[in-house]
């Protein structure tokens, strides 16, 4: 602004002297004008904002939720409480009865008792005791039998552990009948056997894994186990399992097995223990599963194994569908109760050896739907010193005990299962197996075909109806001759009912051997034919 009012100055002052220097030819003296203005800028003031706080605006969407509920296949012997407000008062809802007592009887002078008591329990405990008992006569001479067994169980939950304890008792009564009657007229003291025992376990596990990932499950255990021709069995065992998770995907573990077994008789006494060293890895990533573990063992005689039990696993990532392969192997005792309990009729003077058992497998197990399920295993085995049993060469009415050296087997065995909730449930197993190897011309007494199948249904709201069906064949054994004879198969079917009569008391009956078939499953002990027995059931 200062420099064009300056410029202005300039300017008329030379216009000035240019007009007299025309008009008077005077020269002036110049004359300068200086104007001089302050300027300062400033700048505007805005005004102050006001801030108001805003709710945020309402979502007016309407969200879809989606719940997929499986059809329910699964049926439990308990009821859940119903979801009750507490303004309501106490839940008068009864729970199931925890204990019962089933008691009947039919022909062959049977006498049938099954108890069980489930109601001795509390936050942290729990018991449950179960008493059975079945005799029966049949009509060939001495054709008596008599079983009886004690179980019962209790676990206590501290914070961090579950504490276990269980004592079972039996006390079962045979006789001896397989003699030929026509020869022989033995008395009742001279052919029964008693075999009577008691045991005692006690086992501990962790609740929970805990930030350690450690898992442990030891037990420690023993029994007593004897005949009534004064032979013993005494036998305290151990096993103690520890296993560490050591990522999502990987799990490695160690243990000690033990097996500590004295038997007594009259001549002599002996020995037979197994020790086992265990370590494993177990790894599951994707539907990729696998074991691999090796077992030393050490049994009395100085022997060492090393027992391998590898799988692997592919499970469809539908879980329909299971495909396994493994080689699996174990050392079985041989113990006066395993080889009594196969076939009572046993002599109790044998010479024992412990069988190596290998089995090398391919299994199926798959799923259609909710209710059916099937499974599938090919199996190659081999048995080192597997025990077999013939008749003695006197009245044939006992079993001695001989040792295959090696035996190589094949085996298909096929499970099917169909289950509708509580409604139905059926079931079919079958096993063929054939004997490729072998030191003797037969495996003697051993089935080369089994054939079991179940079922249970519900056709009205208080009777249930049960089914049973067994098929063996194949068997063979020696006769009073040493000929080799092949037994006839067994052909054996059932049916059962109970119906209940108020919610306290119903009523069952049982139907075996429909068929009438007097098989005999070893040879020269017929079974009893067609029997009935039935009674009373009360539950509290």
């Amino acid at each position: 602004m200062r420099s064009r009012l300056l410029i202005c100055a300039i300017f008329l002052n030379c216009h000035a002297t240019m007009g007299l220097a025309q008009n008077n030819d005077t020269t002036l003296k110049s004359t300068t004008i200086e104007v001089i203005q302050s300027y300062k800028p400033e700048v505007k003031a805005q005004a102050k904002p006001e801030f108001r706080p805003d709710l945020p605006p309402r979502d007016t969407s309407r969200p879809t939720f989606r719940y997929d509920v499986p059809q329910q296949a699964l049926y439990f012997t308990y009821s859940s409480l119903p979801l009750r407000p507490l303004a309501l008062g106490k839940d008068s809802t009864r729970q199931p009865f925890a204990s019962y007592l089933k008691l009947g009887g039919g022909t062959q002078s049977t006498f049938y008792a099954d108890a069980g008591i489930g109601s001795v329990s509390g936050r942290n405990y729990e018991t449950a005791l179960h008493l059975h008992h079945l005799s029966q006569k049949g009509s060939i001479s001495n054709q008596q039998v008599s079983l009886t067994d004690l179980d019962a169980t209790g676990s206590l939950k501290s914070r961090n552990q579950i504490w276990g304890m269980s004592i079972g008792a039996l006390r079962n009564r045979y006789h001896f009948y397989g003699y030929d009657h026509d020869l022989y007229d033995l008395t009742k003291d001279s052919v029964q056997q008693t075999y009577s025992g008691v045991q005692l376990t006690v086992d501990v596990k962790n609740r929970e894994q805990g930030s350690s990932g450690i898992n442990y499950h030891p037990q420690i255990g023993a029994y007593l186990y004897g005949d009534a021709h004064d032979v013993s069995e005494h036998t305290f065992f151990f096993d103690l399992p520890v296993s560490k998770k050591l990522d999502e995907n990987l799990t490695a573990g160690v243990g000690l097995l033990g097996t500590l077994t004295r038997l007594k008789t009259p001549v002599k006494s002996f020995d037979n223990n197994i020790f086992q060293l265990k370590a494993f890895v177990e790894f599951s990533k994707n539907s990729l599963q696998g074991k691999i573990a090796l077992y030393p063992t050490f049994n009395t005689a100085g022997n060492s194994f090393l027992l391998p039990d590898i799988k692997f696993a592919w499970k469809a990532p539908t879980g329909a569908l299971m495909i396994a392969a493994g080689w699996q192997a174990k050392l079985r005792q041989n113990s006066f109760r395993q080889l009594s309990t196969e076939t009572p009729y046993i002599f109790d003077q044998y010479k024992t050896r412990q069988t190596r058992q290998d089995e090398v497998y391919a299994s199926l197990h798959g799923a259609a739907g909710s209710h059916f399920s099937f499974d599938a295993r090919l199996s190659w085995w081999q048995f080192d010193n597997l025990p077999m049993y013939l008749n003695d060469t006197l009245d044939q009415k006992n079993f001695y005990l001989i040792y295959d050296t090696r035996v190589q087997a094949v085996s298909f065995d096929v499970s099917l299962h169909y289950q509708v909730a509580d409604r139905m449930d059926v079931g079919l197993n079958g096993v063929i197996t054939s004997f490729t190897s072998k030191t003797f011309n037969r495996v003697w007494h051993q089935p080369g075909l089994r054939i079991k199948g179940y079922l249970a249904a519900r056709p009205a709201e208080h009777l249930t109806v049960t089914a049973y069906a067994t098929l063996m064949d194949q068997i063979y054994a020696l006769n009073a001759l040493h000929e080799e004879v092949k037994l006839d198969g067994v052909y054996d079917l059932g049916l059962g009912a109970e119906y209940q009569i108020i919610p306290r008391l119903s009523v069952f009956a049982n139907l075996n051997n429909l068929l009438n078939n007097r098989y005999q499953r070893w040879y020269g002990y017929e079974v009893i034919g067609f029997n009935v027995f039935g009674g009373l059931r009360l539950k509290f």
